[in-house]
């Protein structure tokens, strides 16, 4: 389900801050939840995700969960060519599948304010 705030699909917003991520980071989908301007809404984004037109130039790739790994797909060759593009952006997976988030989590810088 698509909902629409200030003329723009939460979808569009979702991708949108998923091209934000740069390359060898990561971000979780309730991170990508709040910069989307939809809060506690994770699975929004796992939604928007799966349906990612061919088209939409986004790195879906660098979305994990809360735990930094990869969420399990219906087809697990999916999950290996999510894990397959991110080590070859240099993001490393510890022995059990995680990515250590205090290292590779990307953190936004805030917008900065101008006054007049």
């Amino acid at each position: 389900m698509k909902t629409k705030s200030r003329g723009r699909s939460s979808y569009d917003r979702i991708y949108d801050a998923v091209r934000r991520i740069p390359k060898g980071r990561v971000a979780t989908y309730g991170q990508v939840a709040v910069l989307a301007g939809i809060p506690r809404q994770p699975r929004q984004v796992g939604y928007a995700l799966a349906a990612l037109p061919d088209y939409e130039k986004a790195p879906w790739h660098r979305v994990v969960n809360a735990k930094g790994e990869i969420s399990r797909r219906a087809d697990p060759d999916f999950e290996w060519h999510q894990r397959m593009r991110l080590e070859h952006e240099g993001v490393i997976f510890d022995l059990a599948g995680r990515i250590d988030l205090t290292q590779f989590s990307w953190q936004p810088k805030e917008k900065r304010k101008t006054t007049k």
